[in-house]
This record gives C-alpha cells, structure tokens and sequence, in this order.
C-alpha cells in the first residue's frame, strides 16, 4: 500500500533480506518467527529488524481473506522507547481503510 514497497527497496540489503523472507512466510500461511501484533490493531503485524544501531520495521495485515497488505515499510528513529511513533500509526491506520476498501472492491475479481 503507499509507498510501502519503495521504502521497502530503501531498506539495507540484509534487512530486505529479514523482512522479505519473513513476508513470503506469512502469504504461505506461516507465522514468522520476527512478527508481532501491533498493539491497537487486530490482525496488524509488525515485522522489525535491526541493523548497525537502527530499527527498521514493516507492517501487514492477514485480516483480509486470500491477500496480504504491506501497509507500512519505515526506520524507526524515535528516541521514546519501543512505541510506534503517531504519525505512523495514522497512516498505518488509512492504509488499512484503503486497504479494505480495495479488498471489498476486488472480492468479485477473486
């Protein structure tokens, strides 16, 4: 969703690395070891990886039948602790309408 794919790409070679295989897991059924639910979201994953000091996370969700949704791909660079920054979980939570609004759209293409 978003630019989730370009910043995705951003993303050092190993993490891409981490966060892809991890994402190919989850549309195979699996529950990858790296993933956790997004407090605030059901059926939100968060992927988070770590390299040279640096958070990098991606977010998903399994909630919508048959599809998985990249919903939000970014360094984390707040300095308060482990909490997602608001202004990412706002628009974690747009693209996550947007996201829905496309599964509802598509379900008759499926």
């Amino acid at each position: 969703m978003g630019s989730s794919q370009k910043d995705l790409r951003a993303f050092p070679a190993a993490v891409r690395s981490e966060i892809g295989q991890s994402l190919f897991e989850a549309q195979l059924g699996e529950h990858p070891r790296n993933a956790k639910p997004l407090k605030g979201f059901a059926g939100v994953l968060e992927i988070r990886d770590n390299s040279d000091g640096d958070t990098y996370r991606a977010v998903y969700t399994t909630r919508l039948e048959g599809v998985l949704y990249v919903l939000h791909a970014f360094q984390k660079k707040s300095t308060r602790g482990i909490a997602t920054p608001q202004r990412h979980v706002d628009l974690i939570r747009q693209r996550l309408r947007d996201a829905e609004a496309i599964h509802k759209a598509t379900e008759g293409d499926r």
